[in-house]
């Protein structure tokens, strides 16, 4: 098991080699989480230093805690008399991605999750598959309260990493891991996921099928391009769908969908511009067109 102080010089290391191209993100990261194996979970704990004061949440496992010696002297979590650190689930990946500056928003897997500025990308692994080219994410979700995420970890190659009982590598991805997401700020080219999407989902995928869906003439609604998939979106999604059998009408965006979008031509668009209109002339003039949307620039509409 490796020592606190062996791993934040190995980091430094990985972090140099980013840093001059000669190592991406993906696989730094991914070696950085390796050198942490072995040390232990605790609930609550985002990587700081194994000791008696911060394990309270696990006095149990803890020598000097639970009474049985007076100090840390032959505890495993103390290896040669040097500290390690300890996790929960969530304390493992925020404080890995942390020490290549990327900074996981929550307290908690669910937060983490349905915080949308941490991620570059997110998906279903049934529907979307999984960018496994690239370092991921882990999550699945609590079965008694399936809207909250249980667990997470990493995931790369087919292979995970995380801390449940401790740091472990499993060398393949088990099917109780459901989710994925990219997090923001590992560089690099991303893979050419598009998440599945529904009603009251928002983002920039959102805005992608918003403005799909606008250049081949749907409406949806007067809201228009705001990236906030509301009851318009929904219904310009079931008329596209409708449209382009066999796909099922559900106004949900799933792979299918995707690809239909991405395989019907964009029609050819045009620009006009309209200084100083009045917002409501501006509406009933778009209103005029199929397909037509306004922008506001400076005090123009």
């Amino acid at each position: 098991m490796n020592t606190a102080d062996a791993v934040a010089k190995e980091i430094e290391r990985l972090n140099k080699q980013v840093k001059a191209g000669k190592m991406s993100y993906t696989d730094a990261i991914w070696d950085a989480g390796k050198l942490c194996i072995g040390w232990p979970y605790v609930y609550g704990r985002y990587g700081e230093y194994c000791e008696p004061a911060n394990r309270a949440r696990a006095k149990e496992k803890c020598q000097v805690l639970n009474g049985s010696k007076a100090t840390c002297s032959g505890c495993k979590w103390y290896p040669n008399g040097k500290r390690v650190r300890c996790f929960d689930c969530r304390g493992f990946t925020g404080w890995v991605l942390k020490q290549f500056g990327i900074n996981l928003h929550g307290g908690g897997c669910t937060s983490q999750w349905n915080t949308e500025s941490n991620w570059k990308a997110k998906g279903n692994i049934k529907i979307d598959g999984i960018p496994d080219n690239t370092l991921v994410c882990l999550f699945y979700p609590d079965k008694r309260e399936p809207k909250k995420m249980a667990h997470t970890g990493f995931g790369l190659h087919g292979a995970v990493l995380d801390c449940s009982t401790g740091v472990t590598l499993y060398e393949k991805r088990t099917s109780i891991w459901t989710n994925w997401a990219i997090p923001n700020g590992i560089g690099g080219d991303i893979p050419d996921f598009k998440p599945t999407i529904r009603k009251g989902d928002k983002g920039e995928y959102v805005k992608i099928l918003q403005t799909q869906l606008v250049k081949r003439g749907y409406d949806i609604g007067k809201a228009g391009i705001d990236s906030n998939f509301g009851s318009g979106t929904e219904k310009a999604v079931k008329s596209f769908q409708k449209d382009h059998p066999p796909l099922i009408v559900d106004g949900i965006v799933g792979k299918l969908t995707w690809e239909a979008l991405d395989e019907d031509p964009d029609p050819q668009l045009y620009t006009v511009h309209v200084p100083m209109l009045p917002l409501f002339k501006a509406e009933a003039l778009v209103s005029q067109y199929s397909g037509a949307w306004m922008t506001k620039e400076g005090g123009d509409t």
